[in-house]
């Protein structure tokens, strides 16, 4: 199997991201390694050894995704066995010729810390883990969304995602029988109607999900779960709560469509 490696002097974020995106255009299986924080030459050179073993056992050439501010370190990387994408210089030249302003590399600046954001992301973190699966419902004045669904739909991966990566303060609540059955918002959510946003999936899935933790129960039957995702289907269309299903999404793209649809923003630096 081909090799994929993603390489950076910082946390190799950057690489992985753009590394991956460009992979799957491609119907090829990789194995994908990410060695983040290459911060010397001695450590460059381990990796390019590691970059010619690949090469030897497969026969063929590792694809090598990375980002280097020291070029010394990029020649290193460059002179392995790899064929190499460096994403980070790859196209900076037409940003200085477009907006005339010389680049000024410094280490880690994709993820550097920004005190401000920092401490948005962490106070978010701190309410989406206070406010999960409807165990607060004081503090919903505060929230930014609040996700609604029945259990085991990606309420709180979703939540605790929104929280770290854009500093939201997302809350979840999860929909019960009584509420399904009712076909009625919960009180709790009632004042905070702005704010819901609905989590859906495919039964068959959810019940997959379900038998995980409480195999052979009714709880993780597929009628149950048929019930219940049809019954909230209905509830949000009732009372017109933006919706969508998790089941072909990853956490990362459930975020970015709620942010779409919904409007709301990153927290700013």
């Amino acid at each position: 199997m081909r090799s994929a490696f993603y390489i950076s002097d910082g946390t190799a974020i950057t690489s992985e991201v753009f590394g991956h995106a460009t992979l799957s255009l491609f119907p090829v299986e990789f194995k994908h390694i990410t060695i983040p924080f290459v911060e010397t030459e001695q450590k460059a050179y381990e990796v390019k050894l590691q970059i010619d073993k690949a090469f030897k056992l497969s026969g063929e050439k590792p694809l090598v995704f990375f980002t280097f501010v020291d070029p010394q370190l990029s020649d290193i990387i460059l002179s392995s066995q790899g064929q190499c994408f460096d994403f980070l210089t790859a196209y900076s030249g037409q940003v200085k010729d477009t907006i005339g302003v010389e680049p000024v590399p410094r280490t880690h600046r994709t993820h550097s810390i920004h005190e401000k954001s920092y401490d948005f992301r962490i106070d978010a973190v701190n309410y989406a883990l206070a406010n999960d699966d409807g165990s607060n419902l004081k503090d919903y004045d505060e929230a930014d969304i609040i996700l609604v669904g029945v259990s085991r739909s990606g309420k709180t991966p979703t939540s605790l995602y929104l929280a770290l990566q854009y500093g939201i303060k997302a809350a979840n609540y999860p929909l019960t029988e009584d509420d399904l059955d009712m076909m009625r918002l919960p009180n709790a959510l009632k004042n905070h109607k702005k704010k819901l946003f609905g989590l859906t999936i495919n039964p068959e899935r959810l019940a997959a999900i379900r038998n995980e933790r409480m195999a052979n129960s009714k709880y993780a039957s597929l009628r149950q779960c048929r019930l219940e995702v049809r019954e909230a289907e209905m509830l949000y269309k009732k009372n017109k709560i933006p919706h969508l299903s998790s089941t072909h999404f990853s956490v990362e793209e459930i975020s970015a469509k709620i942010l779409a649809e919904t409007g709301l923003e990153r927290r700013k630096y």
